[in-house]
């Protein structure tokens, strides 16, 4: 019975001294307390910040082309047709010879024939720019509460919601 009753008296004191102070009432050595205070009023702060955004932007440009070469078909061709009409101007030994120069120069006539020039073509162009915009960034929040009867104002770099959490200190007054 005596071991039931030590633990019983230690709760009941422990009990009575938790009800001798208000609800969030926390006591130091340092002659302060915490306590709680009613929000008022929360204000966020806004502060201006640049920010610089890199992209790349792309168009495409005209760009002209040389025509690098005769195609074969019309080298080829060149050569027949003009191996076909020396074979036909030429006579006896001298037909042999003919048709070889026809074929030459045919060939070069097709050649020549089948280049296209000079083309004009799209070429994609790309560049890095850079668009600043301006961003509104919170930086804090203006608190109005009321402690005791008395309405405080402070910036905290948090919202607190409907309670703010004080710390009174009492110091006497010279």
């Amino acid at each position: 019975m005596r071991k039931l009753l030590l633990p019983a008296l230690l709760m009941l004191v422990a009990a009575a001294a938790a009800q001798a102070q208000p609800p969030g009432y926390y006591r130091q050595d340092d002659n302060a307390h915490y306590a709680w205070a009613d929000v008022l009023r929360v204000d966020p702060v806004y502060e201006s910040v640049r920010v610089e955004q890199p992209r790349q932007e792309c168009y495409d440009q005209p760009v002209v082309r040389q025509d690098s070469g005769g195609s074969t078909a019309g080298t080829v061709l060149g050569a027949i047709v003009g191996g076909a009409l020396g074979h036909t101007v030429g006579k006896g030994d001298g037909r042999k010879a003919a048709t070889i120069g026809g074929a030459v120069i045919g060939g070069a006539i097709g050649n020549r024939a089948s280049r296209g020039g000079t083309y004009t073509d799209n070429q994609t162009v790309c560049r890095d720019v850079s668009t600043v915009r301006e961003d509104r960034r919170i930086v804090g929040y203006d608190v109005e509460y009321r402690f005791r009867g008395e309405t405080y104002v402070s910036r905290l770099d948090y919202d607190p919601g409907e309670r703010l959490r004080v710390r009174v200190s009492v110091t006497p007054a010279d």
